[in-house]
């Protein structure tokens, strides 16, 4: 990319779209195109089409998406399916027609099989049934993965897809009802801490194995594809390491300082039972990740507690 092209990030405030305005400012792409849902409700066909023709960006990054963990996937199912679909053809319906020179589509890895060999190669998708609880959003990510290889196939266009796997870092979302299982630890921990808590419950047996990965991480392996990939298949992001829920429950408990007990809460659903990534594709193109997670929990516990204050 050139470094004064127009590049558009859809999503720019999320976790995700933070993370990558970040990282393409500090390679020195400073004509980033921003605009808030107030200024473009990606929901709406009609502003989608008038923005793109208006604005004309070469680069489209796609990291707006209706995004949460097992309790607001269950209880809004309609929701995230429909809101996801719909950002998605508006955005890469709008990039084809205006001819932009290169699109990335966000994936996650949470899309893969619910029983996806371990660890998950990029051609394990649409292979098995899908984790029950994330249905939803993983059939609308899967249309939109589809998109990006049908049009690309059909027309040509530069569209590329990308699976990052379990994310976390500054500007996540610590809500304990609709958060995912890092960010709402941090916040329990934290919050038993301030209040002096004797313990601390937590759902499931601890069991299942996750990855994890700093969303800075992320936001440079994205940037990296944009510069370097230009492939059908889409290719996972991931460090291709892994924790039990258990282990990042007592990780982030040393981070905050609680000195409670945890409460492992066994009536409430584990979700998968492991997700690990297949990292040959990405590795293999040259990139791999920096931010380890014990450093990782350390500076995203002093971003939230300062966030708070």
């Amino acid at each position: 990319m050139e470094k004064d092209a127009k590049i558009y990030v859809a999503g720019h405030r999320g976790l995700v779209g933070s993370a990558i305005v970040r990282n393409l400012m500090a390679k020195g792409y400073l004509n980033i195109i921003q605009k808030t849902h107030k200024e473009l409700d990606l929901l709406n066909q009609v502003q989608v089409k008038n923005f793109f023709e208006k604005e004309r960006p070469e680069y489209v990054i796609l990291a707006a998406a209706k995004v949460g963990g097992i309790h607001a996937n269950n209880t809004f199912p309609a929701d995230f399916i429909y809101e996801n679909l719909q950002i998605q053809c508006n955005v890469i319906k709008s990039a084809h027609d205006c001819r932009v020179k290169k699109l990335l589509f966000l994936g996650s890895t949470c899309i893969y099989p619910q029983l996806a060999p371990q660890p998950i190669p990029e051609d394990a998708l649409l292979t098995g049934a899908l984790e029950p609880t994330n249905e939803a959003y993983a059939v609308a990510k899967i249309a939109g993965l589809e998109m990006c290889k049908f049009f690309k196939r059909q027309y040509g266009d530069n569209f590329i897809s990308c699976m990052p796997t379990n994310l976390y870092g500054p500007y996540d979302n610590f809500d304990l009802n609709n958060s995912h299982v890092l960010p709402a630890l941090i916040r329990k921990f934290h919050e038993a801490k301030v209040n002096n808590r004797p313990a601390v419950e937590i759902w499931g047996t601890g069991s299942p194995l996750r990855e994890f990965l700093h969303v800075d991480d992320m936001a440079d392996a994205c940037v990296y594809l944009l510069e370097n990939y230009d492939g059908e298949q889409h290719v996972n992001i991931g460090t291709g390491k892994e924790v039990s829920i258990k282990q990042l429950a007592e990780a982030i408990k040393k981070v905050t300082g609680f000195q409670g007990k945890l409460i492992w809460n066994k009536d409430m659903p584990d979700g998968t039972p492991r997700k690990l990534t297949d990292v040959t594709k990405l590795h293999e193109l040259g990139w791999q990740h920096k931010i380890e997670l014990e450093e990782g929990l350390q500076s995203t516990y002093s971003w939230y507690v300062s966030a708070e204050s």
